[in-house]
């Protein structure tokens, strides 16, 4: 109810509620209800908590109470590029084989997306998983679909792959948090990532194309700016690298209300 309550004070139309542990869709319904003036949707993320690359849960969560859980993350935490990156378990849940072959548990969970219309979102996965990923979903018929924070070194996307990756038809998730991590970042296990300052998250947008992107902030952490703060702040910082006002509507509104409501 705090963080709508922030969105709707701040005249933003819509934001989405994501948790790594639990569905969001029965949250969005509950804080439409207590909170006027935005629209509020939630989805659920693919970790162990829910079972992993399980089509199940990607199915009650749409069939939430409202019909607003619109989101599917990948697994992000428990993914198993990050655990090995970050070298917190020997392996995680796996999206590819060892080939680099969509696995067939994720290609159930597309078809669910594809069927409801959701947004794809490819979570912790690595680069090249990603553009797997993007690949598999545009076989199995999803249209929304947007690679997790694509700057972010546990995803790590280059500019090529950000070109591949919007010419097969995903969007790139750029966030606030990537201002607030790397050596001075409040929270421990944020000061080990190297920060992305909004000059080179212009530099991308300016390279591939702002209707190829949406803003988002990743925050939520306690130490860190909210949510609507953190995306002010963001906002602010691309402006003075250059970044329009009409390409912030595009990456701000435009793009997500397409994948959201379109």
């Amino acid at each position: 109810d705090e963080l709508a309550a922030l969105a709707a004070a701040r005249e933003m139309e819509a934001v989405v509620f994501k948790s790594h542990v639990t569905l969001t869709a029965d949250r969005a319904w509950l804080a439409r209800k207590h909170v006027p003036g935005v629209k509020i949707f939630g989805g659920v993320t693919l970790n162990g908590a829910v079972g992993g690359l399980n089509a199940q849960a990607v199915e009650w969560m749409w069939r939430m109470q409202g019909g607003y859980g619109r989101v599917v993350w990948f697994p992000t935490f428990d993914a198993d590029n990050h655990v090995r990156r970050a070298g917190t378990a020997p392996a995680g849940i796996c999206v590819v084989d060892e080939r680099g072959a969509v696995l067939p548990a994720a290609r159930e969970v597309l078809k669910v997306c594809a069927a409801q219309r959701l947004v794809v979102h490819t979570g912790h996965a690595s680069a090249e998983q990603a553009l797997a990923l993007i690949a598999a979903a545009r076989d199995e018929g999803c249209e929304r679909i947007v690679v997790t924070h694509a700057q972010f070194d546990v995803v790590g996307m280059n500019e090529a792959q950000m070109k591949k990756a919007a010419a097969m038809g995903a969007k790139m998730e750029i966030c606030a948090l990537g201002m607030f991590v790397g050596p001075e970042a409040v929270l421990e296990f944020m000061r080990h990532s190297p920060r992305v300052p909004p000059a080179l998250t212009a530099a991308c947008i300016k390279s591939v194309g702002a209707q190829h992107f949406v803003l988002g902030t990743d925050l939520g952490q306690a130490g860190n700016p909210t949510p609507a703060d953190g995306l002010q702040m963001f906002v602010a910082g691309l402006q003075a690298e250059g970044i329009s006002r009409e390409q912030i509507q595009t990456m701000g509104r435009e793009v997500p209300g397409a994948l959201l409501m379109g």
